[in-house]
């Protein structure tokens, strides 16, 4: 596994590291992952969403809001209903890094589990 090299020099400014820790603490929820996840397949509805998150209406608006004040979703209001989209595809990057360091973690598990090293 090659990293490049980033643009960004360190040590990282204090205001830097207080943003990025923000947004990982938005991204820390399940509950938000699965909204993300649904919303990485196009604008979905508040009722869509709780559909998919078996959650209720005032916990999907609360996360919703959440992604909302931080810029991670945008809504978009018609006549009595919401419908939400992602407006900072940048946070598919930072899940696909995390998916695959997870995956490659169960691989080596796996190996391991099963006798073969």
């Amino acid at each position: 596994m090659t990293m490049e090299r980033s643009a960004i020099s360190h040590p990282l400014p204090t205001e830097l590291v207080e943003l990025i820790a923000g947004r990982f603490r938005v991204l820390g929820e399940p509950v938000r992952i699965k909204l993300l996840d649904r919303l990485h397949e196009g604008e979905a509805s508040v009722i869509e969403l709780m559909e998919i998150t078996s959650t209720t209406q005032q916990n999907v608006s609360k996360h919703l809001g959440i992604l909302l004040r931080e810029g991670i979703v945008a809504r978009r209001k018609s006549g009595n209903f919401s419908y939400y989209r992602i407006a900072d595809p940048s946070v598919f990057a930072l899940c696909e890094a995390v998916c695959g360091a997870l995956r490659h973690e169960l691989q080596q598990r796996a190996v391991v589990l099963n006798g073969s090293v």
